[in-house]
């Protein structure tokens, strides 16, 4: 919050309101099984980000082609995506490959009854390198929330414009929730269970 300048007492309020909520069973990620959430983060977030890369690389391009010269945001906009989906496409590479076929292997360790070894030594040295990733990632997106104004197109601008704008914020929650799933809820269950069946071994 002091790095944000953000009011503590307003942003508690709001974090306050949300956990009041009622959940809606689908929505309790917390109580999914490890595997059942694993497949739910690729088959929705690793998807979206795989379809939706190319469309919003060919928008910002093109916004760039056409305005980067009288508007030099634009272009850095569009460089900085360009690097951000570059990035992301090795990272769930990397998750896909390494990391989840893992975590599944320790869900059914469990199951089973039996131990297991990381050929990486210990998941927290893959769930390390992700969260360094993720703080990228992050760190990525607030530049273009900056650069775009919260995704505000410019006055006038002409619909290739406002559409790329669109695209980047449905984008940026997307993978905010992405992010949220996998840092708050998969990395620590899957550092728990891995305590867990080194203890039953």
């Amino acid at each position: 919050c002091q790095e944000k300048k953000a009011d503590i007492a307003i942003v508690q309020a709001e974090l306050d309101e949300i956990d009041n909520r009622p959940a809606r069973a689908a929505e309790n990620y917390e109580a999914w099984e490890l595997d059942v959430l694993i497949d739910h983060i690729v088959g929705v977030h690793h998807v979206y980000i795989k379809k939706s890369n190319p469309t919003i690389k060919e928008f910002v391009n093109r916004v760039k082609l056409v305005h980067g010269m009288n508007k030099p945001n634009v272009s850095e906009i569009s460089d900085r995506f360009d690097a951000l989906a570059t990035e992301l496409e090795q990272h769930l590479h990397k998750e896909e490959q390494i990391l989840f076929p893992y975590i599944k292997q320790m869900v059914q360790a469990k199951k089973m009854g039996t131990s297991i070894s990381a050929p990486f030594g210990t998941v927290q040295n893959p769930i390390n390198m992700m969260l360094a990733e993720h703080d990228s990632a992050g760190n990525e997106l607030e530049a273009l929330q900056q650069l775009t104004e919260d995704y505000v197109p410019p006055k006038g601008a002409c619909a290739t414009h406002k559409v790329s704008y669109g695209q980047l914020k449905e984008f940026a929650d997307d993978l905010m929730q992405h992010i949220h799933l996998e840092n708050n809820i998969l990395f620590p269950k899957a550092l728990a269970l891995e305590k867990e069946l080194s203890e039953m071994g």
